[in-house]
């Protein structure tokens, strides 16, 4: 593990440990988290601990092609209960995906200091949303980095089931037609593996960001 100094520069990584850590220290500054994620690096850590960068040798990814609806959700948007949007209400979101509670998990790992850094990534248009809303209620969503050809995605929450499903669908759909190359999902996750996700090596999924 390497411990980055004040010098915007990442190690190699290939150098990352089996469970894909690779750097810890640094910044969240807008140029620091840029070349993170234009170098398959990004930061996982808990409130209290110092900035942790990872970058694992299995990449979950989705190419939009991939992408499974399944007929639950089919039933979902044919019933059209929910409007979807884009880039509505950033920070609603990503405050929404900081304090749902999650099964399994004691707290959050959207700290302070990131969900500031990824509101200035907004502002820049970086760092983009989608809702799912309930009449005028937002019940559902996610949001992520766009390097123009391949999404990276965040988090994402759900107040009432399947919504952050749906918001992903519609994500992918929209990506799709904009000839995106594919949503980067960084870790293995069920969830996702059920939409299409699957995991490739860190070497090719580099080849992307390219």
């Amino acid at each position: 593990m390497f411990l980055l100094s004040k010098d915007l520069v990442f190690p190699p990584v290939h150098l990352a440990d089996k469970d894909g850590l690779l750097a810890i220290g640094g910044d969240l500054s807008l140029e620091r988290l840029l070349l993170a994620y234009k170098s398959g690096i990004f930061p996982w850590y808990n409130p209290g601990e110092p900035i942790i960068w990872y970058s694992p040798n299995l990449r979950m990814v989705l190419f939009p092609k991939d992408l499974k609806i399944s007929k639950s959700m089919k039933q979902i948007i044919r019933k059209n209960e929910f409007k979807i949007t884009f880039n509505k209400n950033f920070k609603a979101v990503i405050s929404n995906c900081k304090t749902i509670k999650r099964d399994g998990q004691g707290g959050t790992w959207i700290t302070d200091e990131m969900q500031d850094a990824y509101l200035k990534l907004h502002e820049k248009g970086i760092a983009k949303s989608v809702e799912v809303w309930l009449e005028n209620e937002l019940v559902g969503g996610l949001y992520g980095i766009d390097l123009g050809t391949v999404f990276c995605g965040e988090s994402m929450f759900s107040k009432i089931s399947n919504t952050s499903k749906l918001a992903f669908i519609y994500l992918v759909q929209k990506l799709e037609k904009e000839n995106y190359k594919l949503i980067d999902c960084q870790v293995y996750n069920p969830h996702l593996e059920s939409l299409g996700a699957d995991e490739i090596f860190r070497e090719d999924f580099l080849k992307y960001l390219k």
